[in-house]
């Protein structure tokens, strides 16, 4: 299935470029929101894994392999080290804005369908972007 959301999105982005600049703004868009996706995966992940509860072994896992797929995608767009830094930067602005480390409920709310939508359907996000920043 990720193989198959790469082709779409290489597609996408490739027909995304005619339209110039407004295409790089879509991207930086997406670039955007996949970034907040990989930080909010990530954060989660480290608070369940701290929680010591072998029964959530399969939930960090899952937020592990989504983060991966959120900082896998970003990367179809921007360098690694673009991608690195805005991972970075939004997880920081995401623990500047929780109560305390353990307190997911705020970025779950915010985050967890979002994100969980946007891996489904990453084309339909980019096409978004795409729409609303011609």
């Amino acid at each position: 299935m990720f193989a198959k959301i790469n082709f779409a999105i290489i597609a996408l982005g490739a027909s995304a470029l005619s339209f110039n600049s407004q295409a790089g703004e879509a991207e930086d868009a997406f670039v955007g929101e996949l970034a907040d996706c990989a930080a909010y995966y990530h954060i989660a992940s480290d608070a369940i894994s701290a929680m010591d509860a072998p029964q959530m072994a399969a939930v960090v896992e899952r937020l592990k392999l989504s983060g991966k797929q959120a900082a896998e995608l970003a990367k179809q767009f921007q360098t690694e080290e673009q991608v690195s830094a805005a991972i970075t930067t939004a997880a920081e602005k995401h623990r500047a804005a929780m109560p305390n480390a353990k307190s997911l409920g705020p970025l779950m709310g915010k985050y967890k369908e979002t994100c969980k939508s946007i891996l489904a359907e990453p084309e339909k996000r980019l096409e978004y972007w795409t729409m609303v920043t011609m």
